[in-house]
């Protein structure tokens, strides 16, 4: 990620959106529980923090790697549905789970 972005993200009054997201019950549970114990004021700042590690790992892998996006995006326009392109990118991380 370059600097100029990381001081963008790193600004406390970034601007914000409202989603909707649904998740199993027992997930939010956990999350309530755990949240406190790892120093967060309540959970939404904690899925935040989950996702915002995820899409870094993830932009960082795709940025060093510009041939794989390029194939994304040529597969999704020939009707690769998002669902298969997903899972394929995740066996990027672990090819292990792949085979």
């Amino acid at each position: 990620m370059k600097t100029s972005e990381l001081k963008q993200r790193l600004k406390k009054n970034r601007a914000m959106t409202t989603i909707s997201l649904r998740m199993p019950e027992d997930v939010v549970e956990d999350l309530k529980r755990i949240a406190p114990r790892l120093g967060f004021s309540g959970y939404q700042p904690l899925i935040r923090a989950y996702v915002g590690q995820g899409l870094r790992a993830d932009l960082a892998r795709l940025d060093d790697n510009p041939e794989i996006m390029n194939l994304i995006e040529s597969l999704r326009r020939k009707g690769v549905p998002d669902e298969i392109l997903a899972a394929a990118v995740a066996d990027l991380r672990d090819p292990a789970e792949a085979a």
